[in-house]
């Protein structure tokens, strides 16, 4: 029995040493990622919306920031933000940059970890480029009756990041109805 006990405060020690040099690790870690997924934001959102010059951020959609893109002049280009849904295995978020009359400039999927082969063919550019210069009421993938070739085999991942476009455009849009126009959201 004594065998048992010294096996186990052993263990424990072991084991607390160990969370306790991860924790320190990860003080000097966390920092690091969260500035390098900040820049692969911003990165998206300029590809997105390339006519923007300066990015304001405006409000909050389902805990992401909306942003408004604005031109050299102050002028509102657009706008973008992260749409995401539960795809197949995953998350699936989506930069979405959307013109002022609310009509996709542009998607970047840039998170997700959907079945490689399947799912994560959501970053191929064929699958991105069909959801330019459509609106909130034409998504829809194929399988549904719409536009939107789904990905063979993985008709939830299309189906994802669809319907997570649409709610975001849909929640833009009645946030701005709220406040009666845009330029109001926007100052």
């Amino acid at each position: 029995m004594k065998y048992y006990v010294r096996l186990g405060l052993v263990l424990l020690m072991i084991t607390a040493i160990a969370s306790g040099i991860l924790a320190y690790i990860n003080s000097f870690t966390k920092p690091l990622i969260e500035e390098n997924r900040n820049r692969q934001k911003e990165k998206a959102r300029i590809e997105v919306l390339s006519e923007a010059t300066k990015f304001d951020s405006i409000f909050t959609i389902n805990n992401e920031t909306v942003y408004c893109g604005k031109d050299k002049e102050g002028n509102i280009v657009g706008y973008t933000f992260i749409a995401s849904m539960y795809g197949y295995s995953s998350d699936v978020k989506t930069m979405v940059g959307i013109s002022s009359n609310y009509q996709i400039n542009k998607i970047k999927i840039i998170d997700q970890k959907e079945t490689p082969g399947l799912g994560a063919n959501c970053i191929n550019p064929d699958f991105q480029t069909q959801f330019n210069k459509l609106g909130s009421s034409e998504m829809m993938v194929d399988k549904d009756g719409g536009e939107i070739a789904s990905i063979t085999g993985a008709t939830i991942t299309s189906r994802a990041v669809t319907n997570s476009i649409k709610t975001g455009i849909l929640s833009l849009k009645k946030r701005f109805e709220k406040s009666n126009t845009a330029k109001e959201v926007t100052k």
